[in-house]
């Protein structure tokens, strides 16, 4: 019989899952729950064997959206008492120094992930409730926390400490957390087999641009830096969010704009980065705007390009040199453009694209540089599911977790 996971990912007001087949690594049905709680009607939508099923009804809170989902694998397929389902996993965005590792769900780590929303509001709540509720639907399945910020929990002290005074920092746990981590683990893991070279001494860094865009630099797969911090704010240049701002910049909105903190949460968060520049967050539509001439677009693709060639720098020094430049995540997946602009600055150290490899579109993992580049540049699609799947399975398996809680039916 086949084995897989449920993997779960539980936002403020919407919930994507798949259920991913552990040995394939294939996402074997997949969907949507949006506008939970909203006082419009939600959307559903669940896809498998190439048949796409929706429905629109209010959605009143995540109970309803998870029992309407198990309803949908009943009715729809493929049914879980006939997958094979040995876990479900749930990602949770912030497992602060709590969560080094994945966690079963038990009433103790639940109330944890709960306070730890102090670090991330608007999403460990919610993931939190996500796992709740599908403990209570399916009490016979192991339910297991899968961190974004657990892989950077191993960076050195040097990368994950502020130059903030030491009582305030330790009594609130600010530190350098990251986040994207399982996309950044699942990619510097799977490049040494693309690349055909070993992963024992190998120097590469992980673009992850997307909405949310992340850099990361590994050493042997293990992580040295990455541009995430306390919060995911921090670092490049995102669809919404600033990235990297001089901190004192909060002080001059508070006194001379008289903005307070939801305020300048949403502007910094929401209503920045390409959004604030362009009036768009989605890169086609800043492309389209820059071919008609556009000044402002044209300035924000420069910025957003600038950045992410800042931290290629600054994590090549760092690390003593680099093999491998690898894109993920929406836009680093698909965007030959942005690749392009961020290779042609880095042609002065030896980088060379294969211009036709690099306009080719395509899902596989694949190598864009020429044989003679300095250093080799990589695309490689994401697939956090399967890392959240197969951390799970393990759990499940061993019915205990690091912490020493267990599973028992």
């Amino acid at each position: 019989m086949a084995k897989t996971v449920l993997v779960i990912n539980s936002g403020s007001s919407s919930i994507k899952y798949q259920l991913v087949d552990l040995e394939s690594g294939e996402g074997l049905a997949s969907g949507l729950v949006e506008k939970i709680g909203e006082p419009v009607d939600g959307h559903y939508k669940h896809e498998y064997n190439g048949e796409k099923h929706e429905l629109e009804e209010p959605i009143h809170d995540h109970e309803q959206g998870l029992k309407r989902v198990l309803g949908f694998f009943e009715e729809y397929g493929p049914k879980l008492s006939d997958a094979g389902i040995v876990a479900v996993g749930h990602r949770v965005v912030q497992g602060g120094s709590i969560f080094p590792k994945p966690a079963l769900v038990t009433d103790k780590t639940i109330n944890q992930v709960k306070d730890l929303a102090v670090l991330a509001p608007l999403h460990n709540g919610p993931e939190a409730k996500g796992a709740e509720v599908m403990r209570s639907l399916l009490p016979d399945v192991p339910q297991i926390f899968v961190f974004d910020s657990s892989f950077f929990f191993q960076l050195p002290k040097a990368a994950s400490t502020y130059a903030l005074n030491k009582e305030i920092a330790d009594q609130y746990h600010i530190r350098r957390y990251g986040a994207h981590g399982t996309s950044h683990e699942y990619i510097s893991s799977v490049v040494p087999d693309v690349i055909g070279k070993p992963a024992e001494g190998l120097k590469q860094i992980v673009l992850h641009i997307g909405n949310g865009a992340s850099a990361s630099a590994e050493v042997s797969s293990k992580p040295v830096e990455t541009s995430m911090g306390l919060t995911p704010l921090e670092g490049l240049m995102m669809g919404g969010r600033t990235g990297d701002i001089d901190p004192a910049v909060v002080f001059h909105l508070i006194r001379n704009a008289h903005m307070n903190v939801d305020e300048l949460d949403a502007l910094f968060n929401k209503r920045s980065g390409m959004m604030g520049m362009t009036g768009f967050g989605d890169l086609r539509e800043v492309h389209r705007l820059v071919g008609e001439g556009n000044e402002d677009a044209k300035l924000a693709l420069d910025v957003y390009v600038h950045r992410i060639v800042s931290y290629i720098g600054n994590y090549t020094y760092q690390m003593g040199g680099c093999d491998v430049i690898t894109f993920t995540a929406g836009v680093g997946e698909n965007d030959d453009i942005v690749r392009k602009m961020v290779c042609d600055k880095l042609a002065p150290f030896g980088v060379k694209l294969d211009e036709e490899k690099n306009s080719t579109r395509s899902k596989e993992p694949r190598i864009i540089s020429t044989p003679d580049s300095s250093v080799i540049i990589a695309v490689i699609p994401t697939n956090e599911e399967l890392a959240i799947a197969r951390k799970s399975a393990a759990i499940a398996e061993a019915g205990t977790d690091t912490y020493g809680n267990t599973f028992a039916k």
